[in-house]
């Protein structure tokens, strides 16, 4: 089943497609698609779960806040149909 990811990036509205198969997640997707490097995002998520144990909702609020920084908003998932 296909997916499409709405968000704003830098105030301006895009919209990418997704597959489980080639992201481990949304905000890779999107990263991917802008053209960024997650690596500083990688060790910190990396530190986070390590001190939270993995946390589901404390991992959840630092990607989205993280994300939040570098200038992303109102990410949602679409399903194709």
């Amino acid at each position: 089943m296909a997916f499409r990811i709405h968000y704003h990036y830098r105030k301006q509205s895009r919209e990418i497609g997704y597959a489980n198969d080639r992201h481990h997640s949304l905000y890779d997707a999107i990263a991917e698609a802008e053209g960024l490097d997650l690596g500083e995002f990688r060790r910190l998520e990396t530190q986070l779960a390590n001190i939270s144990r993995n946390d589901r909702k404390t991992m959840k609020e630092f990607r989205e806040e993280y994300f939040r920084k570098l200038g992303f908003s109102q990410i949602s998932i679409v399903r194709d149909d």
